[in-house]
């Protein structure tokens, strides 16, 4: 198993060592992994902290990796050969993927224009659940604010987010890999040319 660690968007690793670690709201959250042994039957594989984390300090923005897959079905094996949140780091899931993460948001950090996240599109349908906190999604032509227990659909829509509160803001996003229909596709400003396909700053 790897040792945890924090990546920043350069792919600079400095391991959680008690030395250094995210400058996260509070503890790492903790991940348990499940698993096969002999004979098939169920065990936990891992129980620890978040493995990896992604900080981006001028933005104000924390990635805790959570876990992700590739292709359709997702193959289940009785062990992971890797750790799968190091496999790739970008925003977006694998094609045909899924990826889970928690966000934090820093109060404190909108650009001129009021937001903290790059406008940006991606080839997957979001689940975003806030654990706490409150954050504004900013999409084309509205914005809404959520918080504490809500949840939203997003669906490959354009869009920002900025924590315009006092408080950080903790949110879960689950990412599913899709493929825009063609008749939408050919309506969309930049066409599918301009999706997110790498980090926040590619």
């Amino acid at each position: 198993m790897l040792t945890p660690g924090i990546i920043g968007l350069t792919g600079l690793m400095t391991t959680h060592d008690g030395n250094r670690e995210p400058a996260a709201s509070g503890p790492l959250p903790r991940r348990v992994v499940t698993g096969h042994g002999s004979g098939g039957r169920s065990i936990v594989v891992s129980d620890g902290p978040i493995p990896v984390s992604r900080e981006l300090p001028g933005e104000g923005v924390l990635f805790h990796e959570v876990w992700n897959t590739e292709g359709a079905p997702a193959p289940i094996t009785a062990l992971e050969p890797d750790e799968p949140t190091r496999r790739t780091l970008a925003v977006p899931p694998p094609p045909r993927g899924t990826k889970i993460r928690i966000n934090e948001f820093a109060p404190g950090h909108l650009d001129e224009r009021g937001l903290q996240s790059p406008v940006h599109r991606t080839a997957s349908i979001d689940y975003g659940i806030v654990l706490s906190g409150e954050i504004t999604l900013i999409l084309d032509e509205s914005e809404v604010t959520l918080r504490t227990g809500d949840i939203v659909v997003q669906r490959g829509t354009n869009h920002a987010w900025a924590n315009r509160g006092a408080d950080i803001a903790r949110v879960v996003f689950v990412l599913v890999g899709g493929a825009f229909d063609d008749a939408l596709a050919a309506t969309l400003p930049d066409g599918l040319a301009g999706l997110m396909r790498g980090g926040p700053r590619d």
